[in-house]
């Protein structure tokens, strides 16, 4: 007797190639455009089998209880309005050495190459808030740049002074030295308890 496997294989075969020959004529028949829409939708089914169970865990991941904190932390409360009054007065400079500040101003303008001709000073008290002010004026000449640095070094090196206002002048565009007029203002403690 023969093999049945035998006599079945070469059935297999024949109709094995008679089925790609067929699917050849097919897509030979329907064209390369309906080809590649076949291939695009075989494609989406495949690509939609695979995420149907991506999103069904990030659908368990998401359905699960946010962990609880094992302890709430407590903000302090806010500072008291006489704890930030003394830390406002811990910021003031002190009047006595206001005539010092000024001359930190000047040892920046040097340090920065600027020109610094003769200020103008004024100072004033305010008895409610029991805060003194002290105000400088500064012509300066010197470069644009210069003369920005030399600002914001003096409000660095003075944490209790405000630039109230800064004025620049220059006579032809073409001039790189600039004059500028700079107004501090100082505030500072009255010294008494």
């Amino acid at each position: 007797m023969d093999n049945p496997m035998s006599a079945l294989s070469p059935v297999n075969q024949v109709n094995a190639g008679a089925l790609a020959l067929r699917a050849r004529l097919a897509l030979r028949r329907l064209g390369a455009p309906a080809c590649v829409a076949i291939a695009l939708c075989v494609a989406g089914v495949a690509a939609w089998a695979w995420l149907l169970p991506q999103r069904a865990a990030q659908a368990r991941v998401m359905a699960r209880p946010l962990p609880t904190p094992s302890s709430l932390v407590t903000l302090p409360p806010p500072p008291s309005a006489n704890q930030n009054l003394a830390e406002f007065y811990q910021v003031l400079g002190e009047n006595r050495y206001a005539e010092q500040q000024v001359k930190v101003l000047f040892d920046l303008a040097a340090k920065s190459n600027l020109v610094l001709s003769q200020g103008e000073y004024k100072s004033a008290y305010d008895k409610a808030s029991r805060v003194g002010t002290y105000q400088i004026i500064l012509p300066v000449k010197g470069p644009y740049q210069s003369i920005w640095q030399f600002a914001m070094q003096g409000l660095r090196e003075m944490p209790f002074a405000s630039l109230d206002e800064i004025g620049f002048r220059r006579d032809t565009i073409a001039e790189p030295t600039v004059e500028a007029r700079l107004r501090f203002t100082l505030y500072l403690q009255d010294g008494a308890p």
